[in-house]
């Protein structure tokens, strides 16, 4: 693979202390290269992108001014840290980043030291640098800074707040920088969003601030005028002009801000001037996501993470097909929740911070009246849902897998004990692929199947996941409804089926077999049928049941696999610690069968990033695995007749 050239200062950094050898007036060479290169890489690798190229200079600056990594930078969600990968020694391989074995999309300890904290989810690194502020002050570590960058979508989560609550009634040292650009994945929502848009919009605040900021610095430290007595002249002053802009210092967090974040001077003069003062304190940097990249300055959105271009026209990259192809579940749900909704005038949907990403955009475009994003606020849409769910609305509360598990006391507490028919869309379940282990949704059927109240569904194809979506709205369905799909296409070119009921809790037999049968859940069924088809070669007919339903199991289905065969593979995309796999085994125990039964699912073990076809294979449930599985168990019943 050829190796993609960095520029002249680039090629010199291998590592912070190689930065800080560059005079300051060069940084913005350095900018300048690190952007390019990062989109020559991404533009042949894939990847994430806006996001990076908006932090450049955030990323050379707090390399620059702190002592990384004896100081510890967290960064939130972790997509912008491309940059920070590639001045912290990892340049030479970052063309493996989110390739199967490669460099994690995010950072990670275990990669490198310079990686604090190891991040995916938002809304994590004020906690983590706060603890780690603590730490530092405990061990005895005056000197050694702990910095939180959030930008403003990740701090729309409640844990942010709740972490700067506690920050300040600490004298912890700790830097928070809110990188301002108004974008998460989509443009963000909430008061939040207005309220920083005023600070950054009001020209007379930042002017009396600037002047304000620079009078204080050169008045006399000493005698009756504290620097006490100066910080609150400023606090006055500020609150005076805008009476909303003591939000973060209400929490006792020193404000300041904000500032030009793609001006490299300034932000190393900022940081090395916040270095020096003590306490719990926030930046606030103003930034265009796709910095430097004038496509990705203009959509935003669409360049979060377009795969594979050309650098030079923006031509995003796409497969090309003679026949129709599947569709991608996400649309397949985006599509259907608005056709019901034209039907069922009770249905409303909601989703934190990613209606790109579900595909709910289609029904917040054509309704949006009954579609609402809610920001990244996980907790706060399944009991937004609940509240909805009590006065006889039908809500589907579509959120990915992985980040459903930040919710899970509100699913327990607030939808299930209450018996409240909340549909729960788990978007992205099983593994994601190129994301890695903060993004595979391996641990929702174990975690939904446990709770009382609960039905858990997995379609097999996207007419499955129609008619389940039909079945969940129907006034007759009076529980919590979890549907699960995996990220990416489908089985069906010609999806848009007639959407019709399915009995709660029945599986369908897909095909008779002989001596074995695979019983699989959701998507996989597929990867089954295929393997069907291979084994047929060879003269072995495993019979094939689709279960759908994880819980309540099809008991009478059950019952006639027990009763016609003695060996059974089951098949699931998610965890085989508890998921359907260890329900079969359960019914199996209750009801005095005994057979051969093996688990084909994801191991009790953190998987890694690569895409999901390596994946599979590595968790030995593709197609390729479950025919040989097939193979020898029914090998093994030949040499002992023999």
């Amino acid at each position: 693979m050829t190796q993609i050239e960095a520029g002249a200062l680039l090629k010199q950094i291998n590592s912070p202390d190689d930065l800080k050898k560059i005079g300051k007036d060069e940084l913005y060479k350095v900018c300048e290269e690190l952007r390019q290169y990062i989109v020559d890489v991404v533009s042949v690798h894939g990847g994430h992108f806006a996001a990076s190229l908006g932090v450049v200079e955030l990323t050379v600056a707090l390399h620059y001014a702190y002592n990384t990594p004896y100081d510890q930078l967290v960064w939130d969600v972790g997509h912008q840290a491309y940059g920070h990968k590639i001045l912290t020694g990892r340049r030479d391989n970052f063309h493996t980043n989110r390739k199967y074995g490669g460099l994690s999309g995010f950072p990670k300890r275990t990669e490198s030291p310079y990686d604090a904290f190891g991040v995916g989810h938002s809304s994590t690194s004020i906690s983590a640098a706060l603890g780690m502020a603590i730490a530092a002050k405990y061990n005895g570590e005056k000197d050694r800074k702990s910095v939180a960058v959030i930008g403003d979508g990740s701090m729309t989560a409640g844990m942010a707040f709740e972490a700067m609550n506690h920050a300040g009634v600490t004298d912890a040292d700790m830097l928070v920088i809110l990188n301002d650009n108004c974008m998460s994945i989509d443009p963000n929502v909430g008061s939040l969003r207005e309220y920083l848009t005023d600070i950054t919009t009001s020209h007379t605040y930042n002017k009396l601030k600037d002047d304000i900021w620079n009078t204080l610095g050169k008045l006399p430290i000493g005698g009756n005028f504290s620097r006490e007595m100066a910080s609150k002249l400023e606090h006055s002053i500020k609150g005076f002009i805008n009476k909303r802009s003591n939000l973060f210092e209400s929490m006792n967090m020193r404000y300041f801000g904000p500032i030009d974040g793609h001006n490299i001077t300034k932000l190393v003069d900022t940081l090395k001037d916040l270095r020096d003062i003590p306490g719990p304190k926030l930046l606030h940097i103003i930034t265009t996501k796709g910095k430097g990249y004038a496509l990705a300055e203009k959509d935003q959105t669409k360049w979060h993470a377009p795969g594979l271009f050309d650098k030079v026209t923006g031509e995003i990259y796409k497969k090309t097909f003679d026949t129709p192809q599947p569709p991608k579940y996400q649309d397949v749900f985006g599509k259907t929740i608005v056709e019901l909704a034209e039907k069922n005038k009770k249905i409303f949907g909601i989703t934190p911070a990613m209606p790109s990403g579900s595909s709910l955009k289609f029904m917040m475009d054509e309704m949006p009246d009954r579609a609402f994003d809610v920001g990244i606020c996980e907790q706060h849409a399944v009991t937004l849902s609940a509240g909805m769910a009590t006065q006889g609305l039908k809500v589907f509360c579509n959120i990915y897998s992985s980040f459903m598990q930040r919710a899970y006391d509100q699913v327990v507490h607030d939808v299930a004990i209450q018996k409240l028919p909340v549909v729960f869309c788990l978007d992205r379940a099983g593994l994601v692929g190129d994301d890695g282990p903060t993004h595979h949704g391996v641990y929702d059927i174990p975690y939904m199947r446990c709770i009382p109240n609960m039905i858990v569904s997995a379609p097999m194809n996207e007419a499955e996941l129609r008619d389940l979506m039909y079945t969940a709205q129907l006034d007759s369905t009076n529980l919590p409804f979890v549907i699960r799909y995996p990220r990416g296409e489908g089985m069906m070119p010609e999806w848009k089926t007639t959407m019709k009921e399915i009995e709660i809790g029945k599986g369908r037999k897909l095909k008779e077999g002989k001596e074995i049968a695979i019983l699989s859940f959701g998507h996989p069924g597929n990867f089954a049928a295929a393997a069907i088809r291979n084994l047929m070669v060879d003269g072995i007919t495993p019979g094939h049941y689709d279960m759908r339903f994880a819980k309540p199991l099809d008991e009478e289905m059950l019952h006639e696999v027990f009763s016609t065969y003695n060996k059974i593979i089951t098949v699931e995309d998610g965890t085989v610690v508890g998921g359907i796999g260890t329900a079969i085994l359960e019914f199996m125990a209750d009801n005095g069968y005994k057979a051969d039964v093996r688990i084909l699912g994801i191991p009790d073990r953190i998987v890694e990033h690569g895409s999901q076809k390596e994946l599979h294979k590595e968790c030995h449930y593709d197609a390729e695995a479950i025919a040989t599985t097939a193979r020898e168990m029914m090998k093994a019943v030949v040499s002992v007749i023999q």
